[in-house]
């Protein structure tokens, strides 16, 4: 007993000195969770499919136009009915993946998009082109909404800039290969290069058919129908630690509205967790869902409104009119554009979790806007001169670049991050479809537009336009948006409601932190 007692005493002290050491080393930052990581590359997936259409499209609209003896209003029409078709499927998805689930909604997107890319590509003439857009639309339409649900969901606190800025990842990575497929298949005969390019969209989707297998379902999906123990086993492998998990699993069953003490595997659900009745909340909201709803719709707004799509989409006629008239090195600028967008959004994703998301935002507007107007100044000095100016030829290039680094480091991925993250749990899914499609509606009146906007009031004016939009959104985004960085998802209501006024309660959720000390730094608070 003695012996007993004496390694009973030392190992006491054992622990005793661990304690006190710990307390003198700086607290480790949690790890990311590899695991959530490979769920939002996978789910992110679907926004290849819109990035891919951009891409090739600037490029493939050429060959169509010469192979079909179109005109430049039917190109218009082809290349911006896309965004309009998508807002069938982002009105469809909301419902569809409350209804059978996020990761059913992201093959679903998937096998859409895959049967419109191979229509597109046996296309015998406009109309059953048409026809293919019209299907692949829908299918990116889905893509659109579901990525940045499903993402954000399964993000631990830390982590959701980064991990929810993958949509916007994928959609640049999508646009790079859309730009690639051009170059790659420019060497064929015109009535198949075109046909090659739309085709090999189809890829993506069957990448999501394998890979959706791995994934687990949205935990906070799964609370919604009452699968607490299927949730908690999720939230234990996307969660960087068990306690992390337990308080992800308590905040999500307050947003529910299920009771803290129910935790066994199944409980009963209300009409409203599948989606029922959330209209009616959106159509009548409370000043903090209406202010919410004023950020989303007005982020997407501004987003297209100052002309990504225009740059991206016709930067091959923009560098022809600046003078680069070779279609080779035409198409090699245009790659130039999708390395730019990717290498800076790249970026992007390990910033925003760092640098919040309003610092990243205004100074992405701000770039933008300056590379507007030098853009827009040297284009109109082009216009004005006979012989070619190489320093503003120079010039133009450099601001097209400057324009997608700028939008890709902040008002790109952010959109996407904001939009997903300030809706309360309930109205998530059809909050996040209605900022796509004020998304795609705006981006496909500015794809439609461009060509007949430059035509009347020069292609300068076009771009000094779009900068003088951009200042309107600088405006906006300085006074409207809170910064959500490091909030967690239940407790983002608490920062609405009070329009430019959202200081007021940043600040008091700080001083709610301090009081509570900084074990509960994860901890939601939903009023």
């Amino acid at each position: 007993m003695a012996d007993r007692r004496v390694e009973d005493s030392a190992v006491s002290g054992q622990l005793q000195n661990d304690h006190r050491i710990a307390d003198f080393d700086p607290p480790q930052k949690p790890k990311t969770n590899k695991f959530a990581i490979a769920c939002a590359i996978l789910a992110c997936t679907t926004s290849i499919l819109l990035g891919y259409d951009i891409g090739v499209m600037s490029g493939a609209n050429i060959f169509i136009q010469n192979d079909l003896k179109l005109s430049d209003t039917e190109i218009a029409v082809l290349a911006g009915t896309l965004n309009i078709y998508s807002l069938i499927g982002s009105a469809l998805a909301g419902r569809t993946s409350d209804w059978i689930g996020r990761r059913y909604t992201v093959v679903l997107s998937g096998v859409i998009f895959f049967v419109g890319a191979l229509l597109m590509g046996l296309a015998p003439g406009y109309a059953f082109l048409m026809f293919g857009r019209f299907v692949a639309g829908i299918g990116v339409g889905y893509g659109l909404m579901i990525a940045p649900v499903y993402t954000v969901e399964i993000s631990p606190t830390l982590d959701r800039g980064f991990l929810t800025s993958f949509p916007e990842v994928f959609v640049n990575l999508g646009i790079l290969l859309g730009y690639v497929s051009n170059y790659a298949f420019s060497k064929l005969p015109t009535n198949l290069g075109w046909r090659y390019m739309l085709a090999l969209g189809a890829l993506p989707a069957v990448v999501l058919a394998v890979g959706v297998l791995a994934m687990p379902e949205s935990p906070r999906w799964l609370v919604m129908q009452g699968r607490l123990g299927d949730a908690k086993r999720v939230l234990d492998k996307t969660s960087t630690s068990k306690e992390e998990a337990q308080l992800r699993l308590e905040d999500i069953k307050e947003a529910a509205g299920i009771p803290m003490h129910l935790n066994d595997d199944v409980v009963p659900v209300t009409k409203q967790s599948h989606g029922e009745g959330v209209w009616r909340q959106l159509i009548h909201p409370t000043p903090a869902v209406l202010h919410i709803l004023i950020a989303a719709l007005g982020i997407h707004f501004f987003q297209q409104v100052t002309g990504i799509d225009s740059v991206v989409l016709y930067s091959p006629r923009i560098f022809a009119k600046a003078g680069i008239t070779s279609y080779e090195h035409t198409l090699l600028a245009t790659v130039a554009v999708g390395f730019v967008k990717t290498i800076f959004i790249f970026i992007a994703t390990f910033l925003l979790d760092r640098v919040g998301r309003r610092p990243l935002l205004l100074t992405s507007m701000g770039g933008m806007i300056f590379s507007l107007v030098c853009l827009g100044a040297a284009l109109t000095i082009i216009d004005n001169h006979d012989s070619k100016i190489p320093w503003a030829v120079a010039l133009c290039i450099i601001m097209v670049l400057f324009n997608v680094a700028f939008f890709s480091i902040g008002l790109g991925p952010i959109t996407w991050v904001y939009s997903s993250e300030i809706f309360p749990l309930k109205l998530r899914a059809q909050g996040v479809s209605l900022g796509v499609a004020v998304n795609r509606v705006i981006s496909g009146i500015v794809s439609m537009t461009f060509l007949s906007l430059y035509k009347a009031i020069t292609i300068g004016g076009a771009f000094f336009l779009y900068a003088g939009i951009g200042v309107l959104a600088w405006v906006f985004f300085y006074t409207m948006l809170p910064e959500t960085q490091g909030r967690t998802l239940e407790e983002m209501e608490v920062l609405f409601g009070k329009y430019h006024k959202w200081r007021q309660a940043n600040a008091m959720l700080k001083t709610k932190k301090v009081d509570h000390g900084d074990g509960d730094e994860n901890k939601g608070q939903v009023n």
